[in-house]
């Protein structure tokens, strides 16, 4: 359940002349703006909180030509993995679970983030991409936690891979999709693409647009079944 977003060439020679400010180092209001420009339905908080992180680890990115931005204060029922594509332009959203622990209800909403070892929740924060395996879930990448807040990422498996209860065809029949054990889960639909475009070496970020802090209470109407 893709949903690009082709910008104008304008929009491209801006992205290209962000990765030229990246390659300098320059970290300035227009690198903000070129993302934001390739990524105008991200929530300007993530991205200038995914900026923040490019600087921060700059040492242990390898490149900036893909970013992919995780916002978990969206329901597991819209497309909110976001794969941006600097070069290209353009943006391609998918769809992605949240951690059992994240979400004990099974309500669709994340309540909830955690780094603890056992706790099957999702964490937010940077994460450094990995190498590809053949796993249980097929082809898989490996994640790194660069921050404080996903630094067990390693030591708890996260990773990026495909699952059956990531399917559009759920969301006909319960109105949300199923929950990983804190893994990124992407559709078996949707995991070639995201693979092979979020190469080694790149930024995940993953955090909610309603900022960290307290559960997100749940919108108006919605109630748990």
């Amino acid at each position: 359940m893709a949903t690009p977003f082709l910008p104008s060439r304008r929009t491209a020679l801006q992205s290209a002349a962000w990765l030229a400010a990246c390659g300098a180092g320059v970290a300035d209001a227009a690198v903000q703006r070129g993302l934001a420009a390739v990524a105008p339905m991200v929530d300007p908080v993530l991205v200038a909180h995914a900026l923040d992180a490019l600087w921060r680890h700059d040492g242990a990115i390898w490149s900036r030509d893909v970013v992919a931005i995780a916002d978990f204060g969206l329901p597991s029922s819209v497309p909110r993995f976001h794969l941006i594509d600097m070069l290209a332009g353009r943006t391609t959203s998918l769809l992605v679970a949240h951690g059992k622990g994240s979400d004990p209800g099974h309500s669709g909403w994340l309540q909830s983030f955690s780094n603890e070892i056992g706790s099957e929740a999702t964490s937010e924060g940077a994460y450094l991409t990995g190498e590809t395996y053949s796993g249980v879930h097929g082809l898989s990448r490996r994640l790194a936690g660069l921050d404080p807040s996903d630094a067990n990422a390693e030591a708890r498996a996260i990773v990026i891979h495909s699952a059956r209860y990531v399917d559009p065809a759920l969301l006909v029949t319960q109105g949300r999709l199923g929950r990983s054990d804190g893994c990124f889960a992407l559709s078996e639909r949707d995991i070639g693409f995201v693979l092979a475009r979020l190469g080694q070496g790149r930024l995940l970020y993953a955090g909610r647009s309603h900022g960290p802090g307290a559960p997100i209470p749940f919108p108006p109407g919605v109630t748990l079944p």
